[in-house]
């Protein structure tokens, strides 16, 4: 069975507001997600990959030994990667769930060496990317960054909150500013409920 584009959360304007534009969401959503939707479902077809779930084809075709990663691991991965990153945004902003500020208080000091560890994270990937807020097997968190479309479920890890990085996420809104683009994700558009429940 096909992979679909999922349709967002919210509005294509609802997020103007707080930093990111109908502009931007038409572009990345509708044809960058898309993109990934489509090749993707062209390159599994017919291969042993055709029908096994998103996670199952990530985990599966990663490379570990190289940068370069093969076209279904790149548009899989960005399939995924998209899904979560629109639900982990919302309209409204929304306060960090006590559950959720304890284990970032626990894991990095404070919220705020969290924020600076994150966006530090997103600001020195060099080129395309994510930075992450990720779970470990042990159950401590860590901020971390991926080349591409590289993320979390690679290294057996859970994703609790990522940000695209890749130019095309906020160079409408924000040019070349990519600091102040995560610093606005942080402080205006993450769906704090969202990342509280995948702590598991």
């Amino acid at each position: 069975m096909a992979f679909e584009l999922p349709d967002l959360p919210y509005a294509h304007d609802a997020l103007a507001a707080h930093g990111m534009s109908a502009e931007t969401l038409e572009y990345h959503h509708d044809l960058h997600h898309k993109a990934y939707v489509d090749n993707g479902n062209k390159l599994i077809a017919g291969t042993e990959w055709d029908g096994k779930s998103l996670e199952d084809i990530i985990i599966g075709t990663y490379d570990k030994s190289s940068v370069a990663q093969n076209g279904i691991f790149n548009n899989i991965s960005q399939l995924w990667n998209h899904n979560e990153f629109w639900q982990m945004m919302s309209p409204t902003k929304s306060a960090m769930p006590s559950e959720l500020e304890k284990a970032i208080t626990e894991s990095f000091g404070s919220v705020d060496k969290f924020k600076e560890d994150f966006s530090a994270a997103g600001a020195g990937q060099f080129g395309s990317g994510w930075c992450w807020l990720v779970k470990n097997a042990d159950g401590s968190l860590a901020v971390t960054k991926t080349e591409n479309g590289v993320n979390p479920l690679c290294f057996g890890q859970t994703a609790l909150l990522g940000c695209d990085v890749w130019e095309h996420s906020y160079y409408i809104d924000f040019r070349n500013k990519r600091p102040a683009y995560l610093t606005n994700f942080l402080d205006n558009l993450v769906n704090w409920e969202n990342v509280a429940s995948r702590l598991g």
